[in-house]
């Protein structure tokens, strides 16, 4: 599908129409009121865009800490490079878009050649920060937290799949791309490769596609190019939460029928999953992604299967310290098996 064709469909499907004030065949849907900033604004709210308030940088562009509305209301602000279809997916996307694990966006600016987004400020960063200490809080997550930022996370890709108007195909999942509240809610972003997906996620409907933009190696399934990649590549995310870096689902598969899964896993999370947690968990993650696409589960399977593993977690916890009231909890290695 060409991406004037994509926008066509999207223009239709959402009801898009053009607003006075932007540029030639900039669209805004037309049942949601996004605003529109000056470059003037983004410009004061950034201090021109000043280094120093650089929160990260990706392929699409710097993304800054600013403030508006008279210093009342801190934002993120990304300042685009190269692709006007990106920043058009973006906004197609995420101005039609309201869930609570999904990235809100406020406003852009389109002005002068100049492409801008404006979000809601996230600050936390990545879940990809957190894990790897390159967060604002470096303390390491604990187990129980990252199960409840992975079922938000599933919650907001189910959200895509059957709860929007059409079926959005995120295609661009990875631990980058979940971003993390002050509380450490996720919330989805980087909707920038997202298009349109068919009415049923029904497996009669799969099929491939072609994959006319890039995606995050090691996150992407290039046998199915279809739309459960986004459960292969959460598949990818939650073998990276366990073990604390990117673990490719083949190694993972590897580790798993030689019975040393468990002593690959993140070191700060040794000893404190419990054993029927973990086998919930790890069969999830690798059912995610199983080379087949017909096998995977649906993002509504994994968000069940995950609060399921949160239950026996918090079961198990509280087993243990009705046992042993007054010390912390931990599993002996030797109660692990492999799903």
């Amino acid at each position: 599908m060409s991406l004037s064709h994509f926008f066509q469909v999207s223009k239709k499907a959402f009801g898009f129409v053009s607003r006075r004030g932007s540029q030639p065949n900039f669209t805004l849907p037309e049942e949601l009121c996004i605003r529109q900033f000056s470059l003037a604004e983004i410009k004061a709210a950034t201090a021109n865009f000043d280094e120093g308030l650089i929160l990260g940088i990706s392929n699409f562009g710097s993304v800054y800490k600013g403030v508006i509305d008279n210093g009342t209301f801190t934002v993120a602000i990304r300042r685009m490079k190269f692709s006007l279809s990106a920043f058009r997916t973006e906004v197609v996307f995420l101005s039609q878009l309201n869930h609570l694990n999904v990235e809100s966006l406020i406003g852009f600016c389109n002005e002068k050649g100049k492409t801008i987004l404006v979000y809601e400020y996230l600050s936390n960063g990545s879940l990809s920060d957190c894990l790897h200490g390159n967060g604002i809080s470096c303390n390491p997550i604990p187990w129980e937290k990252r199960l409840q930022i992975c079922i938000g996370a599933a919650r907001g890709l189910h959200y895509l799949h059957t709860g929007a108007k059409y079926i959005v195909l995120h295609r661009n999942v990875t631990s980058n791309t979940i971003l993390l509240d002050h509380e450490l809610v996720p919330k989805l972003s980087g909707f920038f490769l997202s298009r349109l997906g068919p009415h049923s996620m029904s497996k009669a409907s799969i099929k491939k596609e072609s994959l006319d933009v890039g995606a995050t190696f090691g996150y992407l399934d290039l046998e199915n190019l279809s739309g459960k990649n986004d459960v292969y590549a959460f598949g990818v995310v939650l073998l990276e939460v366990i073990c604390g870096k990117i673990s490719l689902p083949a190694c993972a598969n590897w580790c798993i029928e030689n019975g040393t899964f468990y002593h690959n896993i993140d070191p700060y999370l040794k000893g404190r999953i419990a054993p029927e947690c973990f086998n919930k968990y790890v069969e999830i993650a690798m059912s995610c992604v199983s080379y087949s696409a017909e096998e995977r589960p649906s993002m509504g399977e994994v968000e069940a299967t995950l609060q399921d593993a949160l239950e026996l977690q918090k079961k198990a916890d509280s087993e243990m310290k009705s046992i042993i009231p007054h010390s912390g909890v931990m599993y002996e290695d030797e109660l692990f098996c492999a799903p």
